[in-house]
Formats: C-alpha cells, structure tokens, sequence
C-alpha cells in the first residue's frame, strides 16, 4: 500500500549554531505544516516496494544537502545528496527579506508589511520551484511540501 507522505522530520542540530525567536517559530510552523499535508514520493523502488510513510533527516555538510530517508519503523531506505551551490542566492535573499518583515512586523504600517511580505513570499516561491526541479526525476514533491522544505534548509543554514 502506497502512503507517500513523510510523518516526521529531524533536523541536524550539529548544523545549525544558533537561532532567533522569529527563526524557532519559523522551524516549528514549518514541521508542523508539513507533517499536517505533504506529498514526498521517492521515484527509486525499495526492496518490498515499500513506498512510505517516510521519515526524514536533514543536514547541510560540505554545501549539500542530505535527506536521510527512512521507514515509518526507522530503517534506513536510502540518502539524496543535493548540491546546494544554486540556492546559495535565494537562501541568502531569504534571510535578508526575513530579517526585513521581523523588522517590519514590529515597526512598520500595515502597508509596509503586506510590501515586504509579498517579497518574502515572492523569493520563497522561487526558491520551491527550484528545489522541485533540482529533485526532480529522484523525489516527487509537490509546491508546498517543496517551500516547507526550503524553510527548512534555511534554518540548516543559519550560522550565527
């Protein structure tokens, strides 16, 4: 039976050295929202054509991401190794339009923060569209499960 969904997601807290409120709140809306709906279907066939639920693991070493798939009982499925040199931009946009709205939601006319919203939204979808395609082929996902997951590799990302 077929249930190409992912039911949990860790992060890779070695990765990431420090974060804000606005960023935790951010991580925590994300994996919720996630887990709530997704579609995330690996295209390779698992021994017993397993075919989920998943469980992921994310981390960023060396300027790639790895997604750790793993069965719904923690066996280890298999590792996608993403090279991440084509979202250094859009991750680098998104924290600066990011620090910009936490700026704004505190000090800003509603006006203003709509502006920069719409901005935030704009980049975020970008960078999904992206990250559907460069998994294309080896991971289906679809829009959403892809900009839950780009929040993701953000925080991954989050230096100090």
């Amino acid at each position: 039976m077929s249930d190409p969904r992912i039911i949990a997601v860790n992060l890779d807290e070695r990765t990431i050295l420090w974060r804000s409120a606005d960023i935790e709140q951010e991580r925590r809306i994300a994996i919720f929202d996630l887990i709530e709906g997704n579609h995330f279907a690996p295209q390779r066939p698992y021994p017993d054509d397993y075919a989920g639920p998943y469980k992921i693991e994310l981390a960023v070493e060396e300027g790639r991401l790895a997604i750790a798939i793993n069965r719904e009982d923690d066996t280890h499925l298999e590792t996608y190794i993403l090279g991440l040199g084509r979202f250094r931009r859009p991750i680098k946009d998104y924290f600066a339009i990011c620090d910009s709205y936490y700026q704004a939601i505190r000090n800003a006319t509603p006006t203003q923060i709509e502006t920069v919203d719409m901005a935030r939204r704009g980049i975020h979808n970008e960078a999904a569209e992206l990250l559907k395609e460069r998994l294309e082929g080896k991971i289906e996902i679809d829009f959403d499960t892809a900009r839950r997951l780009f929040t993701l590799i953000c925080v991954l990302h989050i230096k100090g």
